[in-house]
């Protein structure tokens, strides 16, 4: 009987509609909770959350049996609507159109949990469109700067 295997790792980052400060560290914690059972739902695994208020950063293990892109608009859809109906004053909450993902290899898994877990850290030194564009550049994605942050 022949087999399919993967072992297919992303690092996921999307902020905020318009980039507004909307997530709180109050609750940030259930968010992630949140996008771990949407994930788990699907087949998918929620490896580490992270981010700060415009922002979050996803390491996911991802299932052979779903397509990205329907596993991000799942995940958006959902937790904003989850965001907007369980926290006073996100009824405006959204999440950017668009997304950024890029592929981990095995090896590679603990420097992104690092540099996850390290969030807080980083952004008082770089902010978010700094930190994409050093992203699309070192794995060399090209981009067009004017479109990037709409």
């Amino acid at each position: 009987m022949p087999q399919s295997f993967a072992c297919l790792y992303v690092h996921l980052i999307f902020s905020t509609k318009g980039r507004k400060a909307w997530l709180d560290d109050s609750w940030s914690p259930q968010l992630y909770e949140y996008f771990s059972g949407i994930l788990r739902a699907q087949g998918n695994q929620l490896l580490l959350a992270g981010g700060v208020e415009d922002h979050v950063h996803l390491l996911i293990s991802i299932s052979r049996q779903i397509a990205f892109a329907d596993l991000v608009r799942d995940l958006k859809a959902n937790s904003s609507k989850w965001v907007r109906e369980n926290h006073v004053g996100r009824g405006e909450f959204g999440w950017q159109a668009g997304y950024s993902a890029f592929s981990v290899s095995y090896s590679g898994l603990s420097d992104v949990r690092r540099y996850i877990q390290n969030q807080k850290e980083h952004h008082q030194k770089q902010d978010f469109r700094e930190e994409l564009i050093a992203f699309l550049k070192k794995h060399d994605v090209e981009y067009d700067e004017r479109y990037v942050f709409d």
